[in-house]
């Protein structure tokens, strides 16, 4: 891994992803710049997967623009992002981290010491060995991190990374992420926990309806919030 270059910040200028009549983000406006993970919340359908598919890349703004340091384009393999239910190739652990390898042009030479380092990373170097398909669903996410790491991001999105996994898998993924984040990748990522949140969040971003809510320091957003709206999803009230 490697510290961002000329990457950052992303910047949304009055972006707008319509889906017919409905507004899936909604003139919004926003800079993720260098430093701790950006924590996306907010409720269901309040534009968070849209946003990181946007900024990575994978979907075009309807109206509005995103762009890179500047520019309207995103760095080829300088990005990486990873949703909740990833797919295994039918091969081998470390195969599957030296087919991302591959992927990125990464000479034959150096894979099996870059499969090494990233396996390691995600502590699944005792599975190197084992078929993808065979190991658990927490062990499935961290090896599509390995693979989404295998790109060498300076940006790494992630989308609900630890929906539906046990409080011990879950943990396993926070500690990939910090461990990333202290190397100076920077991490945005979606979650519905709180306390999740709370542990790894740099900066914070409250959407609901596609429009920002309210946006800053971790720290200050849960200790003081400024809108009603962020008092009451933090207290566990729902948003309408």
């Amino acid at each position: 891994m490697r510290a961002p270059t000329g990457e950052l910040p992303i910047r949304f200028e009055n972006v707008t992803v319509a889906r017919g009549a409905v507004a899936m983000l909604d003139r919004m406006s926003l800079t993720l710049s260098a430093g701790g993970p950006t924590v996306l919340i907010g409720p269901n359908g309040s534009g968070k997967t849209t946003l990181l598919r946007v900024a990575g890349g994978l979907l075009a703004p309807t109206s509005g623009r995103v762009t890179w340091d500047g520019l309207e384009r995103v760095p080829a393999h300088r990005n990486a992002i990873l949703f909740q239910r990833p797919a295994m190739l039918r091969r081998t652990t470390a195969a599957n981290v030296a087919y991302a390898l591959a992927s990125v042009g990464v000479p034959r030479a150096q894979r099996p010491q870059r499969i090494s380092a990233l396996l390691a990373l995600v502590r699944l170097e005792d599975f190197a060995s084992r078929p993808a398909r065979s190991l658990s669903g927490g062990e499935q996410q961290r090896l599509a991190l390995a693979r989404a790491l295998a790109r060498d991001p300076a940006v790494l999105f992630l989308d609900e990374p630890t929906a539906s996994l046990d409080p011990a898998a879950a943990k396993s993924i926070e500690d990939v992420v910090k461990t990333v984040a202290a190397n100076g990748v920077k991490v945005v990522m979606s979650t519905h926990d709180l306390g999740q949140a709370r542990r790894l969040a740099g900066d914070i971003v409250l959407l609901h309806r596609g429009r920002i809510v309210e946006q800053g320091d971790a720290g200050t957003f849960f200790g003081h919030p400024k809108t009603e709206q962020a008092r009451c999803f933090i207290a566990g009230e729902l948003l309408i």
